[in-house]
């Protein structure tokens, strides 16, 4: 059985075109490989927010997260014992 990461692989290489021209199955490299362990991780994390508070909940958490990002901010607070998340409350 195919995995939802393989089968999300497969349908946007075979919409690229670039399933066409090989009939091979492609080769990714090791930093692809990479990036689906992570994607992969994120995935079943992401159903597990879901599973336990809801959608809105994990929408918010994904989207409050890649804003972290992409101002540069940390997302643990690593000067503590437990890792726990930079302003766990809610973002005001």
């Amino acid at each position: 059985m195919m995995s939802r990461i393989e089968a999300m692989t497969a349908e946007k290489t075979a919409r690229s075109g670039r399933g066409r021209a090989s009939p091979q199955p492609q080769q990714l490299s090791e930093d692809d490989r990479s990036k689906d362990t992570f994607f992969a991780h994120v995935a079943e994390l992401t159903e597990a927010m879901i599973a336990q508070h809801g959608k809105d909940f994990a929408i918010g958490t994904l989207v409050l997260a890649a804003k972290f990002v992409a101002e540069g901010k940390p997302l643990l607070d690593r000067t503590s014992d437990g890792g726990e998340v930079k302003g766990a409350g809610k973002p005001g």
